[in-house]
């Protein structure tokens, strides 16, 4: 048996690879295992064995699922080829042609649970008992040390779905926030920062109800049908907005691909921009202030969607500046942190040794904030840095951006 749906690769994806091996530095897995089959080129090499009749079994199941899907490989690869969609293909087909107890809650969970806001709420108030309660150091350790990198859910903001904020000063048009799902559960604070920066610099800001889950993680983990069900709901629900902002970079990355996954949905996407975009561009423009120095240093951490897949790079940096913090780098490569949405739960091995060097990287420039722009990689950085008995407080960058500007306004020196 062969392919079997019509989200497989195309033959035209895989043969515009032509073995040059670039992309082997890039890949963290290869540099890790020194495994061929743990490279890119390796693992298009077995897509085009199972297009050529081999079964897709467990080695191709292992082979596919090594893969932190942080698409370094794009960046350097001379033929363009869409090694994101071809991987996403893969695992549909390992979905459609697979099952088990561990796949059937695989797909509970990311692809119909965390469209639940019911869920997601249900199962936030249980992490934050555990959390008061210290109950998360009886969880096996792979969930432990997820739980140990969350932000206290102790006191956090409400939803901002179904929320308005009005535009203040010259009114630029209608701007949408993608409420997510842990996002909006976990990290409501970004939301209040991206809220009120977005309304500062001229936007209306409305989050729909009828909006749900962006579907990364169900893309990710093959459940092709119910990614393209979220999408369309999204498409309705964003339709008549002039800018859908999204805070977090593996949200953003998926919702600017939207036309993989259902007919139109390159229009929304050419209308998705991730908050760091908008943010910086209102800095650069006037629109919202730059503040002097404070002497505070940030180690900046690229999530790897959003470096790679939309090349965004300069703006955190410069909204950070523009907080009046000193930035410093720990990675010019951005190497992925091993977060990388589920996989820290199915490959510890590999997430462990990923996100302990990137730790290791932020504590040697001895900064006491570290910027990250996704959920997962702060998680991960959190935890990590834990360990390592590192106190560094991990914030969203339009975040810090906010708490700056708020204290520069209690001084006065903002108006």
């Amino acid at each position: 048996m062969s392919w079997v749906t019509r989200h497989a690769p195309r033959a035209d994806e895989l043969s515009s690879c032509i073995q040059c091996g670039l992309c082997l530095p890039s890949c963290p897995t290869f540099r890790l295992t020194g495994l061929e089959t743990a490279s890119p080129r390796g693992r298009l090499t077995a897509m085009s064995a199972v297009a050529a009749g081999r079964p897709v079994d467990s080695r191709f199941e292992e082979i596919m699922g090594a893969c932190l899907q942080c698409r370094a490989c794009e960046v350097v690869c001379p033929s363009f080829v869409p090694f994101g969609r071809a991987m996403e293909g893969a695992r549909a087909e390992i979905a459609a042609q697979t099952s088990g107890v561990d796949r059937r809650l695989r797909r509970l969970v990311t692809a119909r649970l965390l469209r639940s806001r019911t869920a997601v709420r249900l199962g936030t108030v249980a992490a934050s008992i555990a959390q008061s309660s210290r109950l998360d150091r009886l969880a096996p350790r792979r969930i432990r040390g997820s739980l140990a990198g969350m932000r206290s859910l102790k006191g956090r903001p409400p939803s901002i779905v179904g929320r308005t904020q009005a535009a203040r000063g010259e009114r630029r048009g209608v701007a949408a926030l993608l409420a997510g799902c842990v996002m909006d559960a976990w990290f409501g604070d970004v939301h209040t920062a991206t809220v009120e920066l977005l309304a500062a610099a001229g936007w209306e800001v409305v989050s729909p109800r009828g909006q749900t889950c962006c579907g990364a993680l169900a893309a990710h983990d093959g459940w092709a049908d119910d990614t393209r069900k979220m999408a369309s709901v999204n498409m309705g629900a964003f339709r008549d907005v002039d800018l859908v902002v999204v805070n977090s970079a593996g949200c953003g990355a998926h919702m600017k691909e939207y036309d993989h996954w259902v007919d139109g949905g390159e229009e929304l996407a050419t209308r998705v921009a991730d908050a760091n975009e908008v943010v910086a561009e209102a800095i650069a423009d006037g629109r919202l202030p730059r503040l002097g120095a404070d002497g505070r240093t940030v180690a900046v951490q690229d999530p790897c969607h959003l470096r790679h897949v939309q090349r965004i790079t300069d703006q955190p940096r410069a909204i950070l500046a523009a907080a009046g913090l000193t930035v410093v780098e720990i990675d010019p490569e951005g190497r992925c942190c091993g977060a990388a949405g589920i996989y820290s739960l199915l490959e510890p091995d590999m997430s462990r040794r990923l996100g302990s060097s990137k730790a290791g990287q932020v504590q040697s420039t001895g900064a006491a904030l570290v910027a990250s722009a996704n959920p997962g990689c702060e998680i991960q950085l959190r935890s990590y840095l834990s360990e390592l008995g590192h106190e560094a407080r991990v914030a969203h960058p339009v975040e810090l951006y906010w708490e700056a500007l708020q204290r520069s306004e209690r001084r006065g020196e903002v108006r």
